[in-house]
C-alpha cells in the first residue's frame, strides 16, 4: 500500500522539504482514529472481569459457579475449565482473525475510514446483544460481532494513524493506538470493579458500555477525512491533495504529495507479491519480522494474563473485589508503558524500544522465577 512511502528512496530525499503544522483537523482525526484501539482494549479488559463475576456465571455457567463456590481441592483457575466458557472467550478472536481478510479488501478498495465505520457498527451491535443476552447463543453471536469489529478496527486504525501523521512524529502518532488500547483495558477494569457490586445486572452494564466508544468512533468517522494515501491509491488525486493540504495546514505539500504518488505507482508495479514474499532473499524478514516477532510476543503469554488476570488473582487467594482491583494496577502499568514508548519512539527509534522491552521482560521473568523458587524452598 501507499502508506509506506516514508521509507522509500524518494521519500528519504524529499522528507526535509515536507512542510506543515499540527492542525485542529489533524488532532481531531487522531483522537477519533486512535479510539479504535479502545474497542479492543475495552473488550479485553471487560471480558476478563465479567467471566469472574458470580452473577454472570450463575446465569450462563452454573456448573462453573458451583465448582467455584465448592471448596474442592483444586485451584480456582481449574474451576473455570469449561468448554462453552472457552468458546465464549475464544469466539471473539476467531471472528477477528477471519474478518481481517474481509477488512483488508474493504480497507484497500473502499478506504481506511470505511473499515473503521464497519468495525464500529459491528462492535456496537455486538455490545448491545451481549448486554441483552438471555442465553449462550446470544452471548456467542455478540462475541462474534465484537470480533468482526475488532478485526476491522485493528486492521484499519493503525494504518490510518500512520498515513495521516506528519513525517517527523509518525511513530508517536501510531503509538496512540497502543495507548488507547491500554486505556481501554484500564477503563474496563475500573468499570468491572464497580459493576461487580451491582447485583444481579452489573455484568450487563459492563458489556453494554462497549457501545459507548463504538458510537463515538462511528459518529467521529463521519467527519474524518480519508487518508491522502488511500485517495491516491484509488486514483482520486485532486481530493488527495486537498485533504493533505487541509490536514497539514498549508498549500506547500508538493514534496509529500509527489512521494505519495510515486509510492503508489511503485506499489502497483509490484507483481507476484506472495511469490516475492517467499523468495530466499526475503526469508529473514519473513521469518523474523513477519512471523517470529508477533508469534513470540503472543507466546510470552501477556495477552492471556491480561484476559484472565482476575481469575489468576483469584487463584492466588484474592477475593473477587481484590482481584478486580489488582487488575486495575496491571492496566495502569500498561498505560504508563504506552506513554513512555509514545514519548521516546521517534527519538530513540523502534529497534531500541524493542530490544529494551525484551531485556525488561527477560529480567522480570528471572526475578519472578527466583522469588517462586525461594518461596518453594521455605515451604
Amino acid at each position: 500500500m501507499a502508506g509506506g512511502f516514508g521509507g522509500s528512496g524518494a521519500a528519504a530525499g524529499r522528507a526535509e522539504f515536507y512542510e506543515g503544522k499540527i492542525t485542529g483537523y489533524f488532532i481531531l482525526a487522531c483522537i477519533v482514529g486512535s479510539f479504535g484501539g479502545s474497542l479492543f482494549g475495552y473488550d479485553l479488559g471487560v471480558s476478563s472481569g465479567v467471566t469472574s463475576m458470580d452473577d454472570f456465571l450463575k446465569k450462563f455457567f452454573p456448573d462453573v459457579y458451583h465448582r467455584k463456590q465448592a471448596h474442592l481441592h483444586e485451584t480456582d483457575y481449574c474451576k473455570y475449565d469449561n468448554q462453552v466458557l472457552t468458546l465464549f472467550t475464544s469466539s471473539l478472536y476467531f471472528a477477528g482473525l477471519v474478518s481481517t481478510f474481509g477488512a483488508s479488501y474493504v480497507t484497500k478498495r473502499r478506504g481506511r475510514r470505511a473499515s473503521i465505520m464497519v468495525g464500529a457498527t459491528s462492535f456496537f451491535l455486538g455490545g448491545a446483544i451481549n448486554a441483552a443476552a438471555m442465553n449462550i447463543a446470544m452471548l456467542i453471536v455478540g462475541r462474534v460481532l465484537l470480533g468482526v469489529g475488532i478485526g476491522f478496527g485493528n486492521q484499519a486504525v493503525p494504518l490510518y494513524l500512520s498515513e495521516i501523521a506528519p513525517y517527523r512524529i509518525r511513530g508517536a502518532v501510531n503509538q496512540l493506538f497502543q495507548l488507547t488500547t491500554c486505556l481501554g483495558i484500564l477503563v474496563a477494569d475500573i468499570i468491572n470493579y464497580f459493576t461487580d457490586r451491582l447485583h444481579p445486572w452489573g455484568w450487563r452494564l459492563s458489556l453494554g458500555l462497549a457501545m459507548g466508544p463504538a458510537t463515538a468512533i462511528f459518529v467521529g468517522a463521519l467527519f474524518l477525512p480519508e487518508t491522502p494515501n488511500s485517495l491516491v491509491e484509488r486514483g482520486h488525486l485532486e481530493e488527495a491533495r486537498r485533504v493533505l493540504e487541509k490536514v497539514r495546514g498549508t498549500h506547500k505539500v508538493d514534496a509529500e504529495f509527489q512521494d505519495l504518488k510515486e509510492a503508489s505507482d511503485a506499489a502497483r508495479a509490484v507483481t507476484g507479491t506472495f511469490r516475492n514474499l517467499l523468495a530466499v532473499r526475503n526469508r529473514p524478514q519473513l521469518i523474523i519480522g513477519a512471523l517470529g516477532i508477533p508469534a513470540f510476543q503472543q507466546l510470552s503469554g501477556m495477552n492471556s494474563i491480561l484476559f484472565y488476570s482476575p481469575v489468576i488473582f483469584q487463584s492466588l487467594g484474592f477475593g473477587s473485589s481484590a482481584a478486580l482491583y489488582s487488575s486495575i494496577i496491571t492496566g495502569s502499568m500498561l498505560v504508563v508503558g504506552a506513554l513512555v514508548s509514545m514519548v521516546t519512539v521517534d527519538r530513540l527509534g523502534r529497534r531500541f524500544l524493542f530490544i529494551e522491552a525484551g531485556i525488561q521482560m527477560i529480567s522480570s521473568m528471572v526475578v519472578v522465577a527466583v522469588i517462586l523458587a525461594l518461596s518453594s524452598e521455605r515451604e
